[in-house]
């Protein structure tokens, strides 16, 4: 199952690279040679730039860990993709949720911060850890935030990649 995760990770970088070269623009995967970034993408002209983290989760699933670094605000250039993999025997397609850093760092702070101070569900206090995930739709987050505003919204990283000076 480890490897299966690995994989469908490396193919989740490629299908975003991927999807943003049709969309014209140059997007690499840096396998694992750049901290934070798993895809870096410009505008044609190399003058504009975006750093894409990936998460990789299955369709169906409730959620998808992003790890401690999602409460991060990297830039205003720096966007996270979450990219639902269908397994190779389903016949769903593909999901994207692009959800810029602040938005991202914002929500995924709040969230866990209401996780704490929830009880557990045999009425339990909540301990501190590393855990972060994301809740996927149709399911919503507890601090009330539906990711379906994020879906497919490749037009947040293409504003970026606009060099109004050319």
């Amino acid at each position: 199952m480890a490897k299966q995760k690995i994989t469908r990770g490396n193919a989740s970088q490629f299908f975003v690279a991927g999807e943003l070269c049709r969309r014209g623009y140059a997007a690499v995967v840096t396998l694992g040679n750049t901290p934070n970034t798993d895809v870096l993408c410009s505008n044609l002209a190399g003058t504009r730039f975006v750093h894409i983290q990936v998460k990789t989760f299955v369709p169906g699933n409730r959620t998808c860990s992003v790890g401690l670094k999602a409460e991060r605000h990297f830039s205003d250039n720096f966007f996270w993709v979450l990219s639902g993999i269908p397994l190779p025997e389903s016949d769903k397609e593909i999901e994207y949720y692009i959800i810029p850093s602040k938005d991202m760092a914002e929500n995924i702070l709040e969230n866990h911060r209401i996780w704490l101070r929830t009880p557990g569900k045999k009425g339990q206090k909540h301990n501190d850890n590393s855990v972060r995930t994301v809740t996927l739709p149709p399911h919503i987050h507890l601090n009330g935030l539906d990711l379906r505003i994020y879906k497919n919204r490749w037009d947040l990283i293409e504003e970026k990649l606009i060099d109004y000076s050319l």
